[in-house]
């Protein structure tokens, strides 16, 4: 079964004196959920897996247990380029997200070519009341809705998300955004 290949396949390039120290970066993730195996390899064997018949095997089986199959998703998921696929995986997998690095590495390239249709979702996610989920609004905003299709009102939408909330990482996803709106 191609999750448990995927498994053992996190634990050959398991680092764990990197392990150790992700695991502190990360206080709502418990440590045994993490494996280790740093970010490049992790894209690399995303981009792999990305071609096996059966990923989509990988990709419904949630959640899952480890923080590095969570990234490894997140980045198949991130490389579909049919736009309805890849909402569909999205949606499918934001209720799992449970930290802020999964969050924020999370980023379909497909969503550059359909801004419009981002939109209304990026809408749902902000009022959806899930910590990381509203997150991702904020990240999605940030990323393809500062330079060309830029519009006021959205400003309008992070303070009024990030105002009524007083969780954390909302309001850190919401200052990363002024800032970044700010340069802009």
């Amino acid at each position: 079964m191609i999750n448990d290949l995927i498994t053992e396949k996190l634990f050959s390039l398991q680092d764990r004196e990197y392990r150790d120290f992700q695991s502190k970066l990360f206080p709502t993730v418990p440590y045994e959920c993490f494996i280790g195996v740093r970010t490049p390899d992790l894209r690399t064997l995303a981009k792999q897996l990305a071609k096996e018949q059966d990923i989509y095997m990988f990709l419904d089986e949630l959640p899952h247990r480890y923080f590095d199959e969570d990234q490894l998703h997140v980045f198949i998921v991130s490389g579909i380029k049919d736009f309805g696929e890849c909402m569909r995986r999205t949606e499918q997998f934001l209720p799992f997200i449970d930290n802020w690095a999964t969050c924020d590495q999370f980023s379909p390239s497909v969503f550059a070519k359909h801004r419009e249709e981002l939109l209304s979702y990026i809408g749902e996610w902000l009022a959806s009341g899930r910590t990381y989920t509203i997150r991702f609004g904020i990240v999605n905003l940030m990323r393809h809705f500062l330079d060309g299709s830029f519009d006021p009102a959205h400003l309008e939408k992070v303070r009024l998300t990030a105002n009524g909330n007083d969780e954390y990482y909302v309001r850190m996803a919401a200052a990363w955004y002024y800032a970044t709106a700010l340069a802009k």
